[in-house]
């Protein structure tokens, strides 16, 4: 789940900045798109984690 949520997140963050719509409700998208992409980086590294703990 945590794979799956880290790719998606990025790419859907990524779609509706490239088409000026608001990331995130009430946030700015200069503070909003790295935040996002952050925890986009860090879902896939927690779920490999994960599955390297299986």
């Amino acid at each position: 789940m945590f794979l799956l949520f880290g790719a998606a997140l990025p790419a859907c963050t990524g779609a509706r900045a490239l088409h000026r719509e608001p990331v995130a409700e009430g946030v700015r998208p200069v503070v909003a798109v790295p935040l996002i992409l952050l925890a986009g980086g860090g879902s896939p590294a927690l779920g490999a984690w994960c599955l390297a703990r299986l």
